[in-house]
């Protein structure tokens, strides 16, 4: 669940609202951005720049951070029905709306102001995926899984944003990256969703593929992890310079892969929560150990 956990009734106001407008960033799943955008930009880079990895970590930081307190000022009615969500500042009350709102828009400007630093298309893909984020993604959900499709599109563009931030270019390698995380992130949010499914109803949310835990949804998050691993190893096949992987790295990969498969063929099998769990932790290994094996491939 994400809480705001321990905040200590003797801190200062001020700490207070920090630590909730820390909150409305979902810190720990903006560092995992953060990572995908790095990793990108080690790929893409032929010359490394200290500088332009600060601006691109810390902008696409405050980018995804408002992003997400954006998302949270429009669900706050939702999010207080839920029992993963009803402790975020806005349903407690820790930061008011017009807070929020303030803080949101400050990162927003600075994020993409660092990004622009960096280069136009780089603040281009930003300001597009905090838009698809906020004003799409975000209405979409209460329609059903739709959301999950469009929402995609935003979430696959960490990688490729770091790789823009290198080569001020947008061709075949990042479109790689982007396909990859954009076909992973149907089988992690899915299983995130099959566990909490019964929570997102009670806030009208419907975001499993067949809108229940069945076959048809299990099938189809199969179907989604299968497909997200030959993606993952086109560079191998030569279709890029840059990007192409050796045979061991190649290995690796098919390997994590395999592993990501087992999990979603045990959940097809069973349908247990608990093997959408197990499901779910796979997924998170699965996309941060594909793209160090592409950053150590190419350095190594």
């Amino acid at each position: 669940m994400e809480k705001i956990q321990n905040l200590d009734t003797h801190s200062s106001p001020i700490a207070i609202k920090a630590k909730g407008v820390l909150a409305l960033t979902k810190a720990r799943l903006n560092l995992s951005v953060v990572y995908s955008a790095v990793a990108g930009y080690l790929l893409g880079a032929d010359v490394f720049s200290i500088n332009i990895l600060l601006l691109l970590a810390v902008g696409g930081y405050l980018v995804v951070g408002a992003a997400n307190g954006f998302n949270q000022v429009i669900e706050k009615d939702r999010d207080a029905l839920m029992d993963r969500t009803m402790n975020r500042p806005l349903p407690t009350g820790v930061l008011s709306t017009m807070e929020a709102m303030i803080a949101c828009t400050l990162m927003a400007f600075a994020g993409l102001w660092m990004l622009y630093l960096i280069n136009p298309l780089t603040v281009g893909f930003g300001a597009f995926s905090l838009f698809m984020y906020v004003l799409v993604y975000t209405p979409l959900k209460a329609k059903g899984t739709i959301a999950v499709f469009v929402g995609a599109i935003p979430g696959a563009i960490p990688a490729l944003l770091g790789w823009v931030a290198a080569t001020n270019d947008f061709d075949i390698e990042p479109g790689l990256l982007f396909a990859t995380q954009f076909l992973w992130q149907f089988s992690h949010f899915w299983a995130i969703v099959w566990i909490v499914d019964e929570d997102y109803k009670k806030a009208g949310y419907s975001l499993l593929p067949s809108g229940k835990r069945d076959g048809s949804s299990a099938m189809q998050i199969l179907v989604y992890t299968l497909f997200t691993i030959p993606v993952s190893l086109l560079p191998f096949f030569g279709i890029t310079g840059t990007l192409s992987l050796s045979v061991v790295a190649a290995i690796l990969v098919l390997a994590a892969g395999i592993f990501f498969l087992t999990k979603a063929l045990k959940l097809f099998r069973t349908r247990e929560i608990a093997d959408a769990r197990k499901l779910m932790f796979a997924s998170i290994i699965y996309l941060p150990v594909v793209q160090l094996i592409y950053v150590l491939d190419k350095y190594l």
